[in-house]
């Protein structure tokens, strides 16, 4: 794969202005296999992050994000908002000024062996995609995956990455010395729909085929029906053939939850929302009125005992939370479920 040449330490002229100062900045660069996109290549000063306030609401207390921003491009992603803490825009430039920390699996290494580490459960995939793009160029998640199990610490994924196939085979040894979970999100099961709101993810037929591909090699893995839209993705109709497709691939659960709409994700959604269904503005401006993230205790309800059925129906159900309503949550961490 071709690179733009620059060196290092070099400033790209794509830059946002003052990205020079970005703590860490090694260089910006630049493809044509992946055109519209610069990468900022940065040294990490830690890689384990622990979850603000974690308690028995989420089953882990730190996270890895080797990427800021993801070239996924989801109209709705809840991560959004977290760009603007490096002086990008929530907007366009979480899709496409995309933060690597080329050094995170040396500085994760050297967490895990310290004695005070006490091997807790660690989450991939709760801010940004670890499985996006990109990971096909800088290949950080194996020497990641290696770490965790070399260390005994137990570690989850969640995705809506395909390059995750790649990396089965050290799952599978990885699996061998501490509990591995893995879990893919696919949530839209019509084609237009998909290709408008999420325009850089793998389509939702290689994500199944992913799942497959998981399952296959003895591996647990369970879908996200994440987030279920309101009048565009809980029909009937559509929640059935989606969970007729999830079940296909031997898929051991699925967990869903409506959509929501924090700060950043809630304008770019909006604006979304006004260029192809116009329609629903007012639906919408209802649901989650300004400053509401969640959609309302009623909706959940209803959604609820539209889906729970359906989940038991072809034997995806899983337990749930009891609590009838989501934690206050930490920035960038999935909700609890509905």
């Amino acid at each position: 794969m071709r690179w733009s040449g620059q060196a290092v330490g070099a400033e790209s002229a794509a830059a946002l202005p003052g990205l020079g100062t970005l703590r860490g900045l090694v260089r910006s660069v630049q493809t044509p296999e992946f055109a519209g996109i610069t990468f900022h290549e940065v040294l990490a000063k830690s890689a384990l992050n622990q979850v603000p306030g974690s308690s028995n609401a989420l089953p882990f207390g730190w996270t890895i994000n080797p990427y800021r921003g993801c070239s996924h491009a989801c109209v709705m992603c809840f991560a959004r908002q977290t760009h603007t803490y490096l002086d990008f825009d929530a907007g366009r430039d979480f899709d496409s000024e995309i933060v690597v920390k080329i050094n995170v699996a040396e500085v994760l290494a050297k967490e895990l062996a310290r004695r005070s580490w006490g091997r807790h459960p660690v989450a991939l995939g709760t801010n940004t995609d670890p499985y996006q793009r990109a990971e096909g160029r800088y290949r950080l998640m194996p020497a990641i995956i290696e770490a965790l199990a070399a260390s005994g610490t137990p570690f989850s994924i969640l995705t809506k990455g395909t390059l995750l196939r790649r990396d089965i085979p050290l799952l599978q040894q990885a699996a061998e010395r501490v509990p591995v979970e893995v879990a893919m999100t696919i949530d839209i099961f019509d084609a237009g729909l998909r290709e408008s709101i999420e325009p850089g993810a793998p389509t939702t037929e290689a994500r199944l085929a992913t799942v497959r591909a998981v399952r296959d090699a003895g591996l647990p893995c369970a879908v996200f029906l994440m987030p279920v839209f309101p009048y565009l993705t809980d029909s009937v109709e559509h929640l059935d053939r989606a969970l007729a497709a999830i079940a296909a691939t031997g898929a051991q659960s699925v967990a869903y939850s409506a959509l929501h709409l924090k700060t950043g994700a809630r304008e770019w959604f909006f604006a979304w929302l006004a260029r192809e269904h116009p329609e629903l503005l007012p639906r919408y401006g209802r649901l989650y009125p300004m400053r509401q993230v969640y959609a309302p205790a009623g909706y959940r309800r209803w959604l609820a005992a539209r889906i729970r059925p359906m989940l038991r129906s072809y034997g995806l159900d899983r337990p749930r939370p009891e609590a009838p309503a989501p934690p206050p949550a930490a920035a960038g961490i999935q909700p609890t479920l509905f």
